[in-house]
């Protein structure tokens, strides 16, 4: 008997009687701190976790052939069978037919709030958020990726860009880019898909960023365009596939995601390990050297009590309560009471999404500057380490807690509390 969840798709199963549900991995949005405001449930959320289907919706690729009208080719109009359609010119088109795939299930990440789309995916806005600011038009595009698991090797998930619309249809229009190689064609979505697998692993000692590449329509790698939607296609990469590793980002141009696979996310805490960090810590009772008021850091954003919360002086790192010692005249600057350096003061909160840790370290906490998300000292400097994708052609790094752009170097400051 399958339990179904009342919030998402009939097709995620909560539990299986007796038995635990198959679970492939977790897509976190990077910018939301363990929950996506105003209301974190349903298709649009901060995480989504795939789980082993109970039926297969899997495709794979049929039969291919060349038309002249393909709005009107058979495949394209029954709405049972899964294509894509490669306009070459005005009367010539390769429609690709796709067949059901009992060893694979389908999951498809985009904008779109069709039913076809399992993860609705929105551009994410830098700082704090409170689900009331949207951007002015989205570069995301409606239907951006899909994803197709193995249902006998759990472990193998691979990203195509685009996904099928409410028709089953892919539509590459004239004007994208694509090439034919041989009998096969291939193409990219206008703004790309873009991937980044680790170095070596994400979590450990030698977690290190490796390098974006695109991945294609097809699930080919290449290497980056010229810009985000040139028409020029990356040269092919060798040795790199689509199969996504623990720690692969994708970036959907307006937001990018984390993947942690299942058994990847073994390796890193939980959050309720993480809020046990936070306990020892204000167990230690730390005090503001200027109020002389026992400091208390918040699990979570919004709970904070103005008495108790800890601010941290990003120049050198102290922690301290909020007081009027210092205040520069004319400047947003304070001079620390305690090393009379002068820089920003912010208010010090808890990164608490545990799947942006790449370790389980002991509580040596470092904070992101200038937002003042607080976490392991591997952590903030694997992800200071990190240039996403931002604009059309630019890499920033950023918190991967509130997506706000990281300032100065090294981009974080090691926390001292008193």
């Amino acid at each position: 008997m399958v339990i179904r969840s009342a919030d998402s798709k009939s097709t995620v199963p909560d539990r299986i009687e007796d038995s635990k549900p198959v679970k492939y991995g977790e897509l976190v949005i990077l910018g939301y701190n363990g929950f996506m405001p105003p209301v974190d449930k349903g298709r649009r959320r901060s995480k989504f976790v795939l789980y082993k289907r109970p039926v297969a919706n899997g495709v794979k690729r049929s039969k291919h052939y060349v038309v002249k009208t393909p709005h009107s080719t058979q495949a394209i109009l029954d709405a049972e069978q899964h294509s894509i359609s490669y306009t070459l010119s005005r009367n010539q088109a390769v429609i690709v037919e796709y067949m059901p795939d009992e060893d694979t299930d389908m999951f498809q990440i985009g904008r779109s709030s069709e039913s076809p789309i399992d993860f609705v995916i929105m551009d994410t806005m830098a700082g704090e958020k409170s689900g009331e600011g949207k951007p002015l038009a989205s570069t995301i595009s409606r239907f951006a990726c899909r994803i197709l698991c193995e249902r006998e090797n759990p472990s193998i998930a691979r990203i195509y860009a685009a996904g099928f619309d409410s028709s089953r249809n892919i539509f590459l229009g004239e004007k994208a880019t694509k090439w034919q190689d041989g009998h096969e064609i291939d193409g990219l979505t206008t703004n790309g898909v873009l991937i980044m697998h680790p170095a070596s692993h994400f979590c450990g000692d030698d977690s290190r960023p490796g390098d974006w590449k695109e991945v294609s329509v097809g699930g080919g790698i290449f290497t980056l365009r010229d810009s985000r939607s040139a028409q020029q296609k990356g040269n092919s990469v060798d040795g790199v596939t689509n199969v996504l590793q623990d720690g692969t980002l994708i970036d959907l141009c307006g937001a990018t995601l984390l993947w942690r696979s299942a058994e990847g996310l073994k390796n890193s805490p939980t959050k309720e390990y993480l809020e046990e960090l936070v306990d020892k810590v204000n167990a230690g009772r730390p005090v503001c050297p200027v109020g002389l008021n026992t400091l208390v850091i918040p699990r979570r954003s919004g709970l904070d009590n103005d008495k108790q919360q800890p601010y941290v002086y990003l120049t050198c790192g102290h922690v301290q309560g909020h007081h009027d010692w210092g205040q520069e005249k004319d400047s947003n600057g304070r001079t620390c009471p305690m090393c009379l350096k002068t820089g920003k003061v912010v208010k010090l909160k808890m990164g608490i999404e545990a799947a942006f840790y790449v370790d389980s370290g002991p509580p040596s906490f470092f904070a992101f500057n200038p937002c003042g998300h607080m976490a392991t000292e591997k952590t903030v400097k694997f992800w200071a380490s990190v240039s996403i994708p931002h604009g059309t052609n630019g890499f920033e790094a950023f918190c991967p807690f509130c997506a706000t752009l990281l300032e100065g170097h090294p981009g974080y400051v090691k926390l001292i509390f008193n």
